[in-house]
């Protein structure tokens, strides 16, 4: 899992670092957040998490604050999670997870992507089986920290592994051990910077450069559609 965590966080970072929409959809999840478990962070999990990566990309506080106070607007957008799944260019399996007001309109745009790149959509639940699911949390690695000490410790809140590189600390774990990681990280007074739920390929496969170029552009166009909120391929 390292190795293609690696490649698709690096490939990921450089397209999001050219996305001038990145803050609409940090915003998007701070304002769902809100809206379905209210304005207060301290009682509110899923805003605290939505605030925490938000300020990990350097998201003005102006922009946290007006997004959480259109949750409760009054011409607040009533916004729906939705996912959709296709295959790409030589085959590729992707995953793609939506935020929208409009359903209608993501569905014809994420099909388009498909559809311009020789791909198309496949039924709902066709790729399910094909990506793991998992909560990463993200940490810098604290000074005289024992890894074999802190897995020991986590290994009741669902660790599955720990991941070193350089400073930097990554913990997995099964989605559904969301909450009791970020809880037991909080314990070992660990400072999260980054808590997200992403899907990993059970089987990864290798694709020539000449096929990931051309894999990665379809990737752009769904990326810096505002309603896409995170693209996950079977790249190894």
């Amino acid at each position: 899992m390292g190795r293609a965590f690696e490649y698709r966080r690096a490939a990921k970072e450089k397209r999001w670092d050219k996305m001038s929409k990145i803050f609409p959809k940090l915003a998007k999840k701070i304002t769902i957040a809100a809206k379905e478990g209210g304005p207060e962070p301290d009682t509110n999990a899923a805003l605290r998490t939505a605030i925490m990566n938000a300020k990990a990309q350097n998201m003005p506080k102006t922009n946290i604050d007006a997004a959480i106070k259109r949750a409760s607007g009054k011409d607040a957008a009533d916004f729906t999670e939705v996912n959709y799944e296709g295959k790409g260019p030589h085959g590729v399996l992707v995953f793609v997870e939506c935020a929208t007001d409009n359903t209608t309109r993501t569905v014809a745009n994420v099909k388009s992507y498909f559809n311009k790149a020789n791909g198309g959509l496949v039924p709902t639940g066709s790729l399910e089986f094909m990506f793991n699911r998992k909560a990463v949390f993200e940490f810098a690695k604290p000074d005289g920290i024992d890894l074999e000490e802190l897995e020991l410790e986590l290994i009741d809140a669902g660790l599955d592994e720990i991941e070193e590189n350089e400073d930097t600390l990554y913990v997995y774990a099964d989605y559904t051990h969301f909450g009791e990681m970020s809880q037991a990280l909080e314990d070992q007074g660990i400072e999260v910077s980054k808590a997200v739920l992403k899907r990993f390929p059970t089987t990864p496969v290798e694709f020539s450069d000449e096929q990931l170029e051309e894999i990665e552009k379809m990737l752009d166009k769904m990326e810096e559609d505002d309603d896409v909120q995170a693209v996950y391929t079977n790249i190894a």
